[in-house]
């Protein structure tokens, strides 16, 4: 059974990299395959054949299990020619709703298409919808001036009403970039195949109803269904809180803790924990689960056994111990319903139940076996599982667990014994040193894992989760539960407490992140890197008497010394990301980086920098960079500025910006762009082709003009990186005293391919061989142009966009060479 679960697993895992699905031939071959394997492990049972056998039969059912689950979410998707059509819908509103300074965000599950012109678009059973509050993200602008839209009206939607809806649709569509994260997979998971907004305004409350209105209008007020409950709730528990806490700092982690909604905690909260290694901790983990369902379980054995002295002898119908395991799953379920079903939530309760079945049936169950179970009907339910860093953390800190305990925790016997004694202090003691070598164990055996998954690893963690884990687990969790379902009077009271330790132990946090060496950061190891060192982990982590453990802290070497990759001498490395509508070039020589705009600002916790170049550069191992350059300071060239310079050190800082902007205050050593400026690193050559000094002194500009243009040469290869510059700077460049710098390998092209920008007297001069267009899929500015983008095609230019490659890697040196994310790394759900 376990080796046909792990191959299972295994054939999950394999399905997930693949650029394509099998087609039908290859799900009959492996039905066949399977069956042949199965017949044989069960016909000649014996031990050489058997596991390889059942290893095999599992693997190839797990990828047709999950290429059969692909497929069918897939062939939901939304038909790319109803892209962009106003469609009216009626469905109720699912999950729950997030609010945000744009409007508000939320699931909607389609009941209901309208027929249009005699034809039923066919939508997708669910959607992502936005209902901005602003016209600005819904009215397509040429120039992206941030004018100030009149608002809208959004409404306050809760889980379970049923709407009518004119909405606006595309397919899921996200940012692909090396080691970020990947938006179309998530999508996927939910069963969301297709994204959109919410086209005009809804109904008021008693005010007349007009054309635009009527489009948008609540139906009722409430479907009853399941899943429509337990939102509610999860809803309701989420309004208590916030009424209860009202502008509390850390009401956001009270209620991730009670209802598993961790969308309250800001960034630099997840910054703190992530750093400190407590963000297992702020959401709805498995110890908290096992917590519950025990005190859950024990309240109820308590109350059944004293029953029995009020005449009801309940005992006799049903054993204590039998009411406990069912009171306990039940509250297992509950909890896990209410946190949304996650990962970690999900094994807990699966290995709960597992346990809990077999002590009903009177049977001992092998934790190895509940762990496999658990790891199957995790992966039955959900294959794309396998993809996500808390799968891994999971189930591996449980097997961790089980084989570092092996020989070394005392059996239950041993513990009764010892606590039956005259003196109850040494089983204390020995209930803490087995809880102090779990969590060595535990922190110990998670570093490759943890360095593997995220290229840095908190070294003041077991500090940090010495005083965390009991406080927020036996403290606070509890507290938070039960302040949350009591009335509002005491409810507010009762959640002080939980919500002022976490005041005080956030405060503890903060000061173990401000330490200097609080977090060992490395590049993303390779495969035999984190292979050797987990080997070596398993090694030092044996049974006593295991010879020469100490030879598994060799395998920890080669993790120790990876450092940072850099081009090698004679070339550069060009890094186009695709941070949607912005711009944002990584430029790396052997010795120095430098990073050309900051990418777009999207939410106050998002922005370029924090979702797409800060990951990309952890990933990397790159810890600093030599020179930001700010062309302007539109929102999509400059909005992730702030959160760089907040999260890396910079050596110092090129741009246009006006000097009172709040970016250069923040900024490092500041220089102004400027026509004629220019340095050398590495024997590769920068210089500043625009603006000329004379732009500042007029008003007469908008930002788009005063782009810094940046020219990066090595050898005969180069690129040209013009910001937003529009017709009238091109001319000026064309005819200027730098003309002769501007023939170029590679041209990023200008404000994204708008009309205004790339004439042809520009292109010509310029004579690239590669235009890059970074810009977002769909973008509301319609760039490019399409007459744009027709003339670099006349002109004989090979022409790369973000939106359909994803990032653009370019290496530059005796000749260039380029890959594309999307293409490199290709997965079957991209562009499907």
């Amino acid at each position: 059974m376990r080796a046909l679960i792990i191959g299972f697993a295994i054939g999950v895992g394999l399905l997930q990299v693949q650029g394509q699905l099998p087609g039908m031939e290859w799900g009959a071959v492996g039905l066949v395959f399977s069956a042949l394997l199965a017949f044989t492990a069960w016909k000649f049972w014996q031990p050489l054949l058997r596991v390889p056998s059942l290893l095999t039969c599992g693997a190839w059912l797990g990828f047709l299990w999950a290429a059969a689950f692909a497929l069918y979410y897939l062939d939901q998707e939304l038909p790319s020619a109803w892209e962009g059509r106003d469609i009216t819908v009626i469905g109720t509103v699912a999950d729950l709703p997030v609010h945000n300074e744009q409007g508000v965000r939320f699931r909607f599950d389609v009941e209901q298409v309208v027929v249009q012109g005699g034809v039923k678009p066919p939508v997708p059973p669910r959607l992502a919808l936005s209902w901005y509050g602003s016209q600005r993200y819904q009215m397509p602008s040429e120039d992206g001036e941030q004018a100030a839209p009149p608002r809208l009206a959004v409404p306050d939607l809760r889980p379970g009403e049923r709407w009518r809806l004119q909405v606006r649709l595309k397919r899921p569509h996200g940012n692909a970039n090396p080691d970020g994260f990947d938006y179309e997979l998530w999508l996927l998971q939910d069963d969301v195949r297709a994204t959109g907004y919410v086209v005009g305004r809804p109904a008021a409350a008693g005010a007349p109803e007009t054309a635009e209105t009527a489009l948008n209008r609540r139906v009722d007020a409430f479907v009853w269904t399941p899943s429509h409950v337990i939102d509610s709730a999860r809803g309701w528990l989420r309004d208590r809180i916030y009424a209860a806490l009202p502008g509390a700092p850390y009401a956001g982690v009270v209620a991730a803790l009670v209802m598993g909604d961790q969308r309250g905690i800001n960034q630099a909260d997840w910054t703190v924990f992530n750093r400190t290694g407590v963000g297992h901790l702020m959401a709805i983990s498995g110890l908290h689960i096992t917590m519950l369902a025990a005190l859950c379980g024990g309240l109820a054995s308590w109350l059944w056994r004293r029953s029995f002295f009020t005449g009801a002898q309940l005992p006799l119908r049903l054993p204590a111990q039998k009411v406990a395991v069912i009171v306990g799953m039940l509250a297992a379920l509950l909890y896990v319903l209410l946190a949304g079903f996650g990962v970690p939530a999900q094994r807990t309760l699966y290995m709960l139940i597992v346990v809990g079945i077999a002590f009903w049936r009177g049977r001992i169950v092998r934790v190895s076996v509940v762990q496999c179970l658990a790891l199957g009907l995790v992966l039955l339910l959900d294959p794309w599982a396998v993809l996500w860093p808390g799968f891994w953390l999971s189930f591996g800190a449980v097997a961790l667990l089980l084989y570092g305990s092996v020989g070394r925790m005392q059996p239950p016997q041993a513990m009764a014994a010892a606590a039956s004694r005259k003196h109850w202090w040494p089983a204390l003691l020995q209930r803490i040193k087995e809880a102090g070598y779990a969590q060595y164990v535990v922190t110990l055996g998670l570093v490759p894992l943890t360095v593997l998954l995220f290229g840095q690893y908190s070294l003041v963690s077991p500090i940090a989760n010495a005083l965390a884990i009991p406080l927020v687990s036996l403290v606070i969790t509890p507290l938070a539960l039960l302040g949350s379902i009591l009335p509002a009077v005491l409810a507010q009271f009762v959640l002080q407490v939980p919500h002022q330790l976490l005041a005080w132990l956030a405060d503890f946090l903060q000061t173990l992140s401000d330490m200097p060496w609080a977090v060992w950061e490395t590049p993303l190891p390779s495969a035999w890197m984190f292979a050797l060192a987990l080997g070596g982990t398993l090694l030092v982590l044996a049974p006593r008497g295991w010879p020469v453990r100490w030879l598994g802290l060799f395998g920890w070497l080669p993790l120790l010394l990876n450092a940072p990759v850099a081009p090698a001498e004679g070339s550069m490395r060009v890094t186009a990301f695709d941070v949607g509508q912005g711009m944002a070039v990584l430029v790396e020589t052997p010795g120095h980086r430098l990073l050309y705009d900051t990418g777009p600002y999207y939410t106050p916790d998002s922005d370029g920098a924090t979702r797409v170049i800060l990951p990309y550069l952890r990933a990397r191992g790159i810890d600093r960079l030599d020179r930001v350059v700010i062309s302007h300071n539109d929102n999509d060239h400059s909005g992730g500025a702030l959160s760089l310079f907040k999260q890396l050190p910079v050596q110092s800082v090129y741009s246009s910006l006006a000097p009172d902007s709040p970016i250069l205050r923040s900024a490092p050593e500041h220089t102004r762009c400027q026509a004629g400026q220019s340095w050398n690193w590495d024997g590769i050559g920068f210089t500043v082709l625009h603006p000329q000094a004379a732009s500042y002194d007029s008003d007469k500009w908008r930002p788009n003009a005063l782009s810094c243009v940046l020219k990066v040469q090595i050898g005969r290869q180069s690129i040209l990186l013009a910001g937003d510059i529009e017709a009238v700077q091109e001319d000026e460049l064309v005819n200027g005293p730098l003309a002769e710098r501007l023939p170029s390998t590679v041209l990023l092209a200008p404000h994204h391919g708008s009309g205004t920008s790339s004439t042809e007297p520009f292109l010509r001069a310029v004579r690239p061989e590669l235009a890059i267009f970074q810009v977002g899929y769909r973008n509301r500015f319609n760039h490019p142009k399409p007459e744009v983008y027709e003339r670099y095609g006349r002109l004989g230019i090979r022409r790369l966009r973000t939106d359909e490659t994803g990032a653009l890697t370019l290496t530059m040196g005796d000749q260039l060479q380029v890959e594309q994310y999307r293409k490199q790394h290709a997965r079957y759900w991209y562009g499907h």
